[in-house]
């Protein structure tokens, strides 16, 4: 497939700090692709060199076949941007912003409430950007980036701030929009949304790119167990290891935890037993991946 952007070994240095360390990918047309990592890992710098807002200190870019660095006038029209943070217009409703932004791009006023809608804003238009709620400011960031229709996205962690079910509702828009073609590329912290909404995700740490592929892919890689769990009681521990298929279990005051790595013949012996009702399954996630590479430890 053609690649809407490709990423050839890119740094970015500030002092001793090695923000971005040969960074490398490809992006397809259409490709929803996440990059993914812990705080200060490299993400938001590596996505400002890509979009043009900052010049690398080596390696190159090519944005739909293009350089992005200095700000390209051809390519601003086909690329939206939305940022950690966002600046509007003073004093403007939710209407009003998009159709000024939508006025810069040439695009009638139609679209923008069309937009407006797409963001879940309609009943916000009239209100003041200051009156609206974290959320609601995110979405509307979101919607300034989508008025002109552009064919390669750029979301910074576009689900912070948001409310469960916003999230979700937003997860439809950008399945929507890439159902158009079109290319996203986003950062997230959220591990569950990067693996339902991905094709492929980089997972980066200290300026580096530890990993790239299908977020399904990355998971198989990491042949972590298969833990099932009981309500504590339903058998004993030294019961749950004799049974086919355990490799060990570990029990508290709340429940019974069996890790397996061949899952099929340790379930058929625990339904022989009668003990399915409350079990619970669970595989590997991309969160054990991104915990694997990145480590544990808490960054601020």
């Amino acid at each position: 497939m053609t690649a809407a952007l490709d990423v050839r070994d890119i740094r970015k240095s500030y002092g001793d700090l090695k923000a971005v360390d040969g960074v490398s990918f490809t992006v397809a047309e259409g490709e929803f692709f996440g990059i993914l990592g812990p705080n200060g890992a490299g993400k938001t710098t590596t996505l400002e060199i890509v979009e043009g807002l900052r010049d690398p200190d080596a390696g190159s870019v090519r944005l739909l076949g293009m350089d992005p660095f200095p700000r390209n006038p051809a390519l601003l029209p086909r690329i939206g941007v939305q940022l950690q943070a966002s600046a509007f217009f003073e004093k403007l409703t939710a209407r009003e912003q998009l159709e000024t932004f939508a006025a810069l791009y040439g695009v009638d006023g139609q679209r923008a409430r069309e937009t407006l809608e797409l963001v879940g804003l309609t009943e916000k238009a009239d209100t003041r950007e200051d009156k609206l709620s974290g959320g609601q400011r995110q979405r509307l960031s979101i919607a300034c980036a989508l008025v002109h229709d552009p064919d390669v996205l750029f979301l910074d962690e576009p689900t912070a701030a948001l409310d469960p079910q916003a999230r979700r509702n937003l997860w439809d828009v950008l399945r929507a929009i890439q159902g158009r073609g079109k290319t996203i590329v986003y950062t997230t912290h959220y591990l569950d949304e990067a693996e339902i909404l991905c094709d492929r995700v980089a997972i980066m740490d200290h300026g580096r790119v530890l990993a790239l592929d299908a977020p399904a892919a990355l998971i198989r890689g990491l042949d972590a167990p298969t833990r099932v769990s009981l309500e504590a009681g339903v058998i004993t521990a030294a019961e749950a290891r004799a049974l086919a298929g355990a490799d060990s279990a570990h029990e508290d005051e709340q429940s019974l935890t069996i890790t397996t790595r061949t899952p099929a013949p340790l379930l058929s012996a625990l339904a022989e037993r009668g003990t399915l009702d409350g079990l619970q399954v669970r595989t590997a996630t991309l969160e054990d991946v991104f915990l694997d590479l990145t480590g544990r430890e808490y960054r601020a």
